[in-house]
């Protein structure tokens, strides 16, 4: 199979709407709904980052991540308010074994009973309690990494997925590599209560546009200002709507989503990383009239170098942020270090 065209990375300036010259269009009644093929290629080719930080790049976006974006980030915090972003890891969740993907089983080793008991073989009458999870690693709050997609066989930056992606793990862009990283600048864009202010929920299989983002960080605001090296957080209501009426298909089912045409706007934000509180960070189902598998993933993960987080919980943050007027705060929302992985679960913390 041929591999992608390696186009250099788009330097059109912004259009006054936001979208580069010449680039694809970011109205979705443009896609042309029986070719997912073309559209996906048009917009990886035209997005590309490979090689803009090197050969060797393990990092992709998050590079837009530095010293100076920590330190501007570190002083939003004004409440000490501290907010937990993650969905509870449970057997409660949603997960229904699509691609074996089940929620945690968290299963005890030692407990109270053993220790009255006195059975543990401790000595003086000290007793414990140790557990054990067994989880696949995006089936609650996660990261996308960068080798859990890849486009036509090839991975982040050009390298081959076989090369990358074996048997042994991510033997490249381990999400290890993130470990240190992902702590920014966060912005919510309430786009479930912008767009439907009587709800606040979007409903399933709406695709929320470039211009859906834009008009929505103008009327929250300038604490809203999207900038680079930015972790956004796209808020569509989808998961309280689950929570309070059960999960029904929240995993893989259909849901409100980024369209695909918002690919522009994801490159040229320059922004570290995005997470929604969706299962599938796109919208579902996605926007054609034949077979297609995620074609915004496609685009963003192997051809942006783009960390994506999906199933964030946060309505909490969405209340505080209207609560106090602003909507960027302090995030770390480090992954967990496991060598090789592609995916991490994640606790993100949101301080106002």
């Amino acid at each position: 199979m041929a591999a992608p065209i390696e186009a250099a990375p788009s330097t059109a300036a912004p259009s006054a709407a936001g979208q580069s010259k010449g680039a694809p269009s970011e109205n979705p009644a443009d896609l042309d709904r029986q070719n997912p093929e073309a559209e996906i290629a048009a917009r990886a080719e035209a997005y590309r980052n490979w090689g803009r930080w090197g050969e060797d790049d393990v990092l992709g976006t998050l590079n837009f991540i530095d010293a100076s974006a920590r330190a501007r980030a570190a002083a939003l915090v004004r409440e000490g308010v501290a907010v937990s972003l993650s969905q509870p890891f449970d057997m409660n969740g949603p997960q229904k074994g699509w691609r074996r993907r089940t929620n945690p089983v968290h299963t005890m080793l030692d407990t109270g009973t053993d220790a009255e008991r006195a059975n543990q073989g401790f000595p003086h009458g000290i007793g414990g309690a140790d557990d054990v999870i067994a989880m696949p690693l995006q089936c609650s709050t996660q990261w996308d990494g960068l080798g859990h997609i890849f486009d036509h066989g090839y991975a982040w930056n050009g390298r081959r997925a076989g090369d990358v992606v074996t048997s042994d793990g991510d033997l490249v862009t381990g999400i290890e590599h993130a470990a240190d990283v992902i702590v920014s600048r966060g912005v919510l864009l309430d786009i479930g209560r912008h767009l439907r202010p009587e709800s606040g929920e979007l409903e399933d299989g709406y695709a929320i546009t470039a211009d859906d983002l834009r008009s929505c960080a103008e009327a929250q605001g300038e604490t809203s200002a999207v900038r680079t090296g930015d972790i956004v957080l796209v808020r569509t209501g989808q998961y309280a709507r689950a929570r309070r009426d059960g999960w029904g298909e929240y995993a893989g089912g259909p849901a409100p989503g980024l369209s695909l045409t918002t690919a522009g706007w994801l490159h040229d934000t320059e922004i570290a990383a995005i997470a929604t509180d969706t299962w599938g960070f796109e919208v579902r189902p996605n926007e054609f009239d034949v077979p297609a598998f995620q074609p915004l993933h496609q685009v963003v993960i192997p051809n942006l170098g783009l960390t994506i987080g999906e199933m964030w919980d946060l309505e909490e943050l969405a209340d505080h942020c209207l609560r106090l007027g602003r909507y960027e705060f302090l995030l770390s929302a480090p992954p967990l270090p496991i060598t090789g992985a592609v995916g991490s679960p994640v606790n993100p913390i949101a301080l106002l």
